[in-house]
């Protein structure tokens, strides 16, 4: 079986910590959330992959290459333009041959991909989504089922009294290639606006899997800073790339850490760390390869990019550094995210 992942958005509500590396490169745990995505996916045995490239990335292509690091085949595609995402699975059409996957890159899941593509044959439906339960629906699309599963209704992130469900489109698919036949060639297509509107319409065998698999849509900083504290709660299941060396602490190699520093929990220390005399890395932080803390400096709910560092006696809680940072202050830091504006 073959899937796509779509990796070509701009990820503009991420910004700033999307202004120079694409959204399926943000770091979670220490990894881009795109190789969370190729792991589910080998793990279930789909390992010939595409992926559609447009904003930064070449940043997808040098890290991912051909796949075989991790035991897979990925091909990329790329876009000139934004096709919206039926419109991009139509531009690669020929690389279909059957039942194919497609799945966002820039989402984190564990789903049971076999499970639902075994239910997509099942039912011999032509089009299968996963759907999660959230409390606020109105960022996503919705579905309606009935009591054999079928779609009965579908709406792309509705709004106020129009909301009939809390049902929520994940983003994870699995399609029958005829669903191709319904897209047109190079004009921008979408699946929740277009696509799966006009399965209803023609009532097509339109199905939707309810799933209680962890996901979330790294969509905006307080996702990301959430789905962190997911990982690090052991709600999902993903592997972070550290041993761990006492419970809900994980350190990578070469981390010096000096013996007065307070290591809290749960807490991920990246390799060649340096966590200096007196230094706090306290509940809910994340710091990346080569981070620095400085004598007396405290790091709380914080996810630091790799190199970057927090100089002396500077507090951070609930913020975001990028990559390189250095954050100077006496006092404290609240809810911030900081950035290299210029970096390239």
């Amino acid at each position: 079986m073959k899937a796509m992942i779509l990796a070509a958005g701009v990820g503009s509500r991420l910004d700033p910590l999307t202004r120079h590396i694409p959204k399926p490169m943000v770091p979670i745990v220490n990894r881009p959330v795109m190789e969370h995505i190729v792991e589910l996916l080998a793990r279930h045995g789909i390992k010939n992959i595409m992926v559609n490239l447009h904003y930064l990335g070449d940043q997808i292509e040098e890290y991912f290459g051909n796949g075989s690091k991790w035991g897979a085949k990925i091909h990329y595609c790329k876009e000139d333009r934004l096709w919206g995402d039926a419109g991009s699975v139509k531009r690669c059409e020929d690389f279909f041959d059957d039942t194919f996957i497609v799945v966002g890159g820039d989402d984190l899941a564990d789903i049971d991909i076999t499970r639902i593509v075994r239910l997509h044959k099942e039912k011999k439906a032509i089009a299968t989504i996963a759907l999660s339960l959230v409390d606020d629906p109105s960022e996503y699309g919705i579905a309606l089922l009935n009591d054999r599963g079928r779609i009965t209704r579908f709406l792309e992130k509705p709004r106020g009294e129009v909301i009939f469900s809390n049902a929520a489109n994940t983003g994870v698919y699995v399609f029958d290639p005829r669903v191709l036949e319904l897209i047109p060639r190079g004009v921008p297509y979408g699946f929740g606006n277009n696509v799966f509107p006009m399965l209803l319409e023609q009532r097509t065998r339109f199905y939707g899997y309810l799933t209680s698999s962890y996901w979330r849509d790294v969509g905006n900083l307080k996702q990301y800073q959430q789905t962190h504290y997911d990982v690090l709660d052991g709600r999902v299941a993903i592997k972070i790339p550290h041993p761990e060396v006492r419970k809900y602490v994980w350190i990578g190699e070469d981390a010096e850490i000096d013996p007065s520093a307070e290591i809290g929990y749960p807490v991920v220390i990246g390799k060649n760390c340096r966590i200096e005399k007196g230094a706090r890395l306290l509940e809910y932080s994340v710091l990346a390869d080569n981070c620095i803390l400085e004598q007396g400096a405290t790091v709380k709910q914080s996810i630091l990019w790799p190199e970057a560092c927090v100089m002396r006696d500077t507090m951070l809680e609930r913020c975001v550094v990028g990559r390189g940072c250095r954050v100077k202050s006496n006092a404290a830091v609240f809810d911030g995210v900081i950035v290299e504006p210029g970096r390239k």
